[in-house]
């Protein structure tokens, strides 16, 4: 066991080369390397498989024996400062690693396909490998500094993923949104590492909360400073995994590849705040005001990401909320101190989430293939409907994903989400009131969303679905410039291709003939795509877009197993508390307790119970046509109670609440871009007419005076005597009034 521990420090690096290569590669021999490029998913799936099954044997080895271990290695030496760099392993350490390259390998399969027509599929590939070793980095990491630095790092691969398609302008304010919102947290999470610093005298965890914990004991701190210490660690946290009021990046982060959201803003990198607050917890733990914030902070975020999901219309963006709010959930549970039920949701969400991510993804790349269908109508949900008959593999792979979130038995979230539901209420009743209804909301605008996706009938806009009408149809280009050599004879090439630089979808469109039928996809790039026909009607997506799919699917259905009880020698005990055993020692200093049945049992009927009626109010509400569930007329006519122009402004309220993002992303450009700029030009007419005036002013009096001076030079003596007299009779006078006042 020592051995394989001793080869801990390569998780990170292991991914590592495949980004280096192929920088290299592009550099020095680009053709080859470009020719080449499918190799270099390989090589990318095949590394991060090594680390993968590195983690699981190392998880494996601490449930076996409940071990921790660290090795360190002094980096700079200067008198009394010591920066040592290492790598810890526990049991956190080893479940995000897990986390990280299960989910990393399905993305990274998935996008072999998803993004084969992407002329920037190495630069893809090479972010994705570099993004792995950044977070594999972080998690490994022994020390605050070490993570502040693997920290930025992934906040660095981040920015270059959201922005990976830079020529669209969503996409390039989108990175530049998520960059510049997790420097505000960022820059507050490294003056809370130096503050500790400056308590503790070490970043080490274990001698730092050690040596704090000395100090809260014996009283011999300054419990104010501390307590703004933490808030600015926690700062960090709040940003990284979207937490109100830091939470406006997420949403538009979602112009991102699919993939990328999968991965990043699903599974890793915004679970890297939770990570943050459970690595810290022994820390925060004695500060009971800062338990108070994170649960408060959690709860809003909790509320506020389920009601901003209810009425969104793109289907990204509708999990990248749903996120948020489950997200609040695991901080919930770290804020009540139930360390266990927020580390068990990270694990079953990851894996739901991922999936519902790449069900998107192959529901947007079907929809993309739709002769006559623009790519930015493609993530529309109102311009879906009637999809599951086309799109079954998808359908089924994503409803399985929504009944997890939605918390229905057997699958992984149920597990989860029940137990920090249980935990709300022994910590306050108001939480646990908004968690439960939350939980409905969360049933609801699911099953809004898959209801509106696949279910229904085919949208009265595209019913071509059908292939009955032969009308001309237009396909615009996904892949960009290039791709015209390769289009079939019968797709002639339109000119439009003014201004075709400023968005990543070219604007180039191929006029596609009445029958439609018999033309050939205009992006084909790839052996396997050449029998594919372009049509009037969706249709599934290949298999290496679906295998990911379903293993994740097997993920969802069995990764709760692992906090369902068994006996052993007495004691009701799963698997993930018996491989936290040390993190929960060194939290609470307590053994594991075991598990009432009854009241689970009963606990788990009321919650399946909130979670049935969200799923029949979305399903009464949205079999109806798409048109009117828009300004939710559908609601506004069931609602008979109550005169009909205050229904509308509830109605109506709700809505714009929902579909506005509760008016904070325009508050915000008040505050801060309208304010700033404000501000600014107050300051440059302050600059130009109050201090260039009284600069200027002193230059032009001088100049005036000495115009005026020069005329007294006349050279008569007697001139030059009145002068004098009457300046030192204006001075006398003056100096005898001044004396007799």
């Amino acid at each position: 066991m020592q051995q394989t521990y001793q080869y801990g420090w390569l998780i990170p690096f292991i991914p590592l080369p495949v980004p280096i290569l192929i920088g290299v590669g592009l550099l020095l021999f680009p053709t080859a390397t470009k020719n080449l490029r499918r190799m270099w998913s390989f090589q990318s799936v095949l590394l991060l498989s090594i680390v993968m099954i590195f983690s699981i044997n190392l998880s494996i080895q601490q449930i076996n024996s409940n071990s921790v271990y660290q090795y360190v290695w002094s980096w700079i030496i200067n008198n009394d400062f010591s920066l040592e760099f290492g790598y810890l392993i526990d049991p956190l350490t080893s479940i995000m690693s897990i986390l990280i390259t299960t989910v990393g390998i399905m993305v990274l399969i998935y996008s072999d396909n998803y993004m084969a027509h992407d002329q920037a599929y190495l630069r893809f590939f090479a972010y994705l490998s570099f993004f792995s070793t950044s977070m594999l980095g972080l998690v490994t990491s022994s020390n605050l500094i070490q993570i502040y630095i693997f920290w930025e790092l992934v906040g660095m691969c981040s920015y270059l993923l959201i922005g990976f398609w830079f020529t669209r302008p969503l996409a390039a304010n989108a990175c530049q949104k998520a960059f510049v919102t997790n420097r505000v947290g960022d820059f507050g999470l490294l003056l809370g590492i130096l503050g500790f610093y400056w308590i503790t005298g070490s970043f080490e965890f274990q001698d730092l909360f050690e040596i704090f914990n000395n100090l809260i004991y014996n009283n011999e701190i300054n419990f104010l400073f501390v307590t703004l210490c933490a808030v600015l660690l926690f700062t960090g946290a709040i940003a990284k995994s979207a937490q109100f009021p830091l939470h406006v990046w997420l949403p538009d982060a979602m112009e991102g590849p699919t993939p990328i959201s999968a991965l990043i803003h699903a599974a890793t990198m915004v679970a890297a705040g939770i990570f943050l607050v459970a690595r810290l917890l022994p820390l925060f733990i004695v500060i009971p005001s800062i338990m108070n914030l994170i649960s408060l902070i959690a709860i809003i975020t909790v509320l506020l990401g389920a009601t901003l999901a209810l009425a969104q219309k793109d289907i990204k963006r509708g999990l990248a909320y749903s996120t948020m709010s489950q997200l609040g959930y695991m901080m919930l549970a770290l804020g009540m101190g139930s360390y266990r039920s927020a580390l068990f949701h990270l694990i079953t969400h990851a894996y739901s989430k991922a999936l519902l991510f790449l069900g998107s993804g192959s529901v947007i790349h079907s929809m993309e293939t739709i002769v006559g269908y623009s790519p930015y109508k493609s993530q529309n949900m109102v311009l879906m409907g009637g999809l599951r008959k086309h799109v079954p593999i998808t359908k089924n792979a994503f409803l399985l994903g929504t009944l997890s979130l939605c918390g229905i038995p057997p699958l992984a979230c149920f597990w989860s989400k029940d137990e920090i539901l249980n935990d709300t209420w022994v910590y306050s009743t108001i939480f646990a009131i908004i968690a439960w209804g939350t939980a409905g909301l969360t049933a609801f605008y699911m099953f809004r969303i898959y209801l509106l996706t696949f279910e229904g009938h085919l949208n009265v806009h595209f019913q071509n679905y059908s292939g009955k009408q032969k009308i001309p149809f237009y396909s615009i280009s996904l892949w960009g410039k290039g791709v015209s050599k390769r289009i079939n004879q019968n797709v002639r090439l339109l000119a439009m291709s003014n201004n075709e630089s400023s968005s990543f979808f070219s604007k180039r469109m191929y006029r596609i003939d009445d029958n439609g039928s018999n033309i050939t996809r205009p992006f084909i790039t790839i052996a396997h795509f050449e029998n594919k026909k372009l049509d009037s009607y969706p249709y599934e997506s290949d298999n290496t877009m679906l295998f990911p799919l379903l293993v994740l699917g097997l993920f969802t259905l069995f990764v709760g197993s692992i906090g369902i009880p068994f006996n052993q020698e007495g004691v009701d005990v799963d698997i993930l508390s018996k491989w936290l055993i040390p993190s929960i020692n060194l939290l609470y200093q307590k053994s594991i307790n075991s598990t009432d049945w009854y009241e689970f049992s009963k606990d788990a009927i009321f919650s399946v119970s909130i979670a049935y009626l969200g799923i029949v109010i979305a399903s009464f509400l949205y079999k109806a046509p798409y048109s009117s569930l828009l300004n939710f007329d559908l609601i506004n006519s069931a609602v008979k109670r109550g005169p009909k122009r205050i229904r509308e402004k509830i109605i109506n309220g709700i809505y714009g609440w929902s579909y506005n993002r509760a008016y904070i992303d325009s508050f915000y450009t008040r505050l801060l871009t309208v304010g700033t700029r404000g501000f600014a030009e107050l300051t440059h007419f302050f600059d130009r007419r109050v201090i260039d005036a009284i600069t200027n002013g002193v230059g032009l009096i001088s100049f005036f005076v000495g115009e005026a001076i020069k005329y007294v030079g006349g050279g008569r003596i007697s001139s030059y005597l009145f002068f004098y007299l009457a300046y030192v009779s204006i001075c006398l006078f003056i100096f005898f009034i001044t004396f007799i006042t």
